[in-house]
């Protein structure tokens, strides 16, 4: 089976550098492109508060130092994932793959790298799993199993190495 456009999911992980070496030599192996994907998931930040109203004796100083120091953590964690995705690129770009990169800001890791692998016509996602199982998995989710649930294309799962 032959690829042409490989999807990897990255974040800053041990698990995220096999994610990468593995993508690259798929890659030369198929003279694939390669887009280096990283999302932002707004929900373990906090997304922006709802207004409420005063007379529940909220205080509304502090409610906006709130959302602003999210926002500032948010920005953060963005500039990151640019930082991560461009040091890989350039990794990638040095062995020559034809390699690019993005990120996104999304409540739902598993949704956003389906809908944007798709949009990008990847025909393959490779991606980690982190090995959640039980009362874990069903509180923090798998991104790794909605990604093989829902992708488009074919689904490469990393799995951790058990300690």
């Amino acid at each position: 089976m032959s690829f042409q456009k490989i999807f990897a999911a990255l974040d800053d992980s041990e698990l995220s550098h096999r994610v990468f070496s593995e993508t690259l030599e798929l890659a030369k192996a198929n003279q694939a492109a390669v887009m280096l994907f990283h999302c932002v998931t707004v929900n373990s930040l906090g997304e922006s508060a709802v207004p409420i109203p005063v007379d529940l004796g909220m205080n509304v100083q502090l409610m906006d130092q709130a959302y602003q120091t999210q926002r500032l953590l948010l920005e953060k964690e963005v500039k990151q994932g640019e930082s991560l995705l461009k040091n890989y690129c350039d990794a990638a770009a040095n062995q020559g793959v034809k390699v690019e990169f993005d990120s996104q800001i999304d409540g739902d890791t598993g949704h956003c790298i389906c809908e944007y692998s798709q949009n990008w016509g990847a025909d393959l996602i490779i991606l980690g799993r982190r090995g959640r199982t039980g009362i874990a998995e069903a509180f923090l989710g798998s991104v790794s199993n909605y990604v093989v649930h829902h992708a488009s294309c074919s689904v490469f799962v990393i799995q951790e190495p058990k300690v």
